[in-house]
């Protein structure tokens, strides 16, 4: 892997080079086993890596298929195999699109692999992780799973990495800011399945009515926001610190104001200068002067916020894809520009990604690798992507998203996923550092809040939970 030392970081903590940088030399020129490279050894390594994401679409153009995970090929025994995927139902309509495109997908696969079949259960957003914990603590984990976290799982040894699954092609063409944040001690466990970013959405028709311009920068977002205010906007601008996701909102405004959780050093600084500044401009600026609504920041929930939103009463918010489908229903005309930050268009947008992953447990690592291959072909991860109005994960794939017409809607989002920064969701901490940002964080910006206060308390827990890890 490339070394602390090399990588490019940016506050937030995620790397910005591909951080899945490998040995790409034949076993021939490698020191197999566990001997560790040398520094000049591990810049080579960096370099290769560069060169060859360069090549990688000419690499499957040729149908190239080398595998990486050691001097050798994947394991996995002979016979017919059978796969477990517990996946997560996308369709919040109640609809079938997620169980018809995992159907269709696996006929496919079947099809070119005979010897392996896949059984698919597919589960709610709301039960999904849990049944798939409940399933790995009785011994029976799955062989795939495509849900919301992984790090527990690669602390407790549960899961292949990367490169002892996927094909070089497939490994080196994730988005590099998703490789990173699916790393855990510097290896790659989780796969990005579908991202996200998130802009700063704002309704046209009202900012018309109001004479407002779209923002560049906080003091333009303010001053629009007083202008709808004036025009009889009861929610300016939609601040979801509730316990809903407040850790999203909260990252975007530390992004756009240069800080994040966590530093270059991928420990957390969650009360750092840059981050209370952040709070402080927010309570005084919006919050302070009545312009994030009749509800409390700390009480409103993502999902509350949206549906105003939609309905037309809310000038601004963050984003996300999913919403501007139920704006567009009610008749809603959608603006998109990037989140803006203290003196301009933040540096970088608050990325999202939902994980799948490989199970160890039931030895079947080839045929697991020969699956997910399979998943991150273009046609299947723009197929996903496009059907539930999310983005794809892939270099490849985004590229085409962004030439095609019917994903017009979703282009300022692909401009931001390269850049974005993610949550640290591959330190095992970041459950309990996220649930007490969810609880707490919306106390900084209330009447009697200090920012200092409140973002120092969360930050001295959060050392103190990454120190037990």
């Amino acid at each position: 892997m490339v070394p602390v030392a090399l990588r490019k970081r940016y506050p937030g903590g995620v790397d910005l080079i591909p951080a899945h940088a490998r040995d790409l030399r034949p076993c021939a020129e490698q020191t197999c086993g566990s001997a560790q490279l040398n520094d000049e050894q591990k810049v080579d390594e960096a370099v290769e890596r560069r060169r060859f994401l360069g090549l990688t679409a000419a690499v499957a153009a040729l149908g190239l298929t080398a595998t990486v995970g050691g001097c050798g090929s994947l394991g996995g025994d002979s016979g017919d195999v059978t796969l477990r995927l517990v996946a997560a139902d996308y369709d919040l309509t109640g609809g079938d699109t997620t169980k018809k495109y995992w159907a269709d997908l696996v006929t496919a696969f079947e099809g070119k692999h005979p010897g392996v079949k896949v059984e698919v259960q597919i589960e709610s957003w709301d039960d999904v992780d849990r049944k798939v914990a409940e399933m790995v603590k009785a011994g029976k984990a799955p062989d795939v799973a495509q849900i919301g976290a992984y790090a527990d799982y690669a602390a407790a040894g549960e899961l292949y990495a990367a490169d002892e699954m996927l094909s070089i092609p497939v490994q080196a063409n994730f988005l590099a800011p998703l490789v990173a944040a699916g790393e855990h001690k510097r290896t790659q466990y989780g796969l990005p399945f579908v991202a996200s970013t998130r802009p700063l959405f704002y309704n046209k028709a009202l900012f018309e009515q109001a004479g407002a311009k779209a923002p560049t920068t906080w003091d333009e977002l303010a001053k629009a926001a007083e202008k709808l205010k004036d025009n009889g906007v009861r929610t300016p601008f939609a601040l979801p610190l509730g316990p809903e996701e407040a850790q999203a909102e909260a990252l975007m405004w530390m992004l756009a104001g240069g800080g994040g959780w966590t530093d270059g050093t991928d420990h957390y600084s969650v009360d750092s200068d840059a981050n209370i500044k952040t709070f402080d401009w927010l309570k005084a600026n919006l919050v302070g002067k009545g312009l994030t609504g009749p509800v409390a920041p700390g009480k409103l929930n993502r999902k509350a916020a949206f549906a105003a939103f939609a309905n037309g009463e809310v000038g601004m918010l963050n984003g996300h894809p999913s919403l501007l489908k139920e704006a567009a229903k009610k008749g809603v005309q959608v603006g998109q520009v990037p989140l803006p930050g203290a003196d301009g268009p933040a540096k970088a947008a608050m990325g999202v990604a939902d994980w799948i992953m490989g199970f160890k447990q039931n030895g079947h690592r080839k045929e697991i690798g020969d699956f997910l291959n399979f998943v991150f072909s273009d046609e299947n991860v723009l197929k996903f992507a496009g059907d539930n109005d999310l983005l794809p994960v892939t270099v490849t794939a985004s590229t085409r998203m962004e030439t095609e017409p019917e994903h017009a809607n979703l282009r300022v989002f692909l401009k931001t996923l390269p850049g974005s920064q993610l949550p640290p969701v591959g330190k095992t901490s970041w459950a309990k550092v996220s649930e007490n940002v969810k609880q707490n964080i919306g106390k900084a910006v209330t009447p009697a809040g200090r920012p200092a206060d409140v973002l120092g308390a969360i930050g001295r827990a959060a050392t103190t939970a990454e120190n037990a890890e």
